[in-house]
């Protein structure tokens, strides 16, 4: 019996469908990983740590050399606060461009789903209009007055009615 309703045609529609949703769910996911969803983490997680690295040295090598008192010809105190803030403005720069590729991002998808949506908007008006069409003419077919000649002889409720004894 279940073989049966396995092979109606109704349910390769749905298999379809849902193979169809599937591999869009797939195709959906390898775009959020591309402009920043788990696929980018970890490449995420390692440049951050390599910016508060890179900080926490300018930091430290730069409180060092101050209790110390060395003096490095190469490299004045102003550069090394100078190349912080310069790598902190890079992060802030970074993270307003990922922030841009996720809300270009909602809003294709907010795009695509408005589309979707006016195409069934349109295609439901369609059926609506085909629908009341078939209604109309069905009860254009179906009158409640037939035409003179064409009444139907069967007995009214209301009325009593004669036996024809002929």
């Amino acid at each position: 019996m279940n073989e049966d309703r396995d092979r109606q045609p109704g349910n390769n529609i749905l298999e379809g469908e849902l193979e169809h949703f599937r591999a869009e769910k797939e195709r959906i996911r390898d775009l959020i990983g591309q402009i920043g969803g788990k696929g980018s983490r970890h490449r995420d997680k390692i440049i951050n740590m390599i910016f508060v690295v890179v900080i926490i040295f300018l930091f430290c090598f730069d409180m060092l050399r101050h209790l110390f008192h060395i003096h490095i010809p190469f490299l004045s105190p102003i550069v090394s606060l100078e190349l912080a803030i310069f790598l902190v403005s890079v992060k802030i720069i970074w993270m307003i461009h990922k922030q841009t590729k996720v809300e270009h991002f909602q809003f294709w998808m907010l795009n695509s789903i408005e589309f979707r949506l006016n195409d069934i908007a349109r295609r439901i008006g369609k059926f609506e209009q085909k629908f009341s069409a078939d209604q109309l003419s069905d009860m254009e077919n179906r009158s409640a007055f037939p035409p003179p000649g064409k009444q139907d002889k069967t007995l009214h409720p209301l009325k009593k009615h004669e036996k024809d004894t002929r």
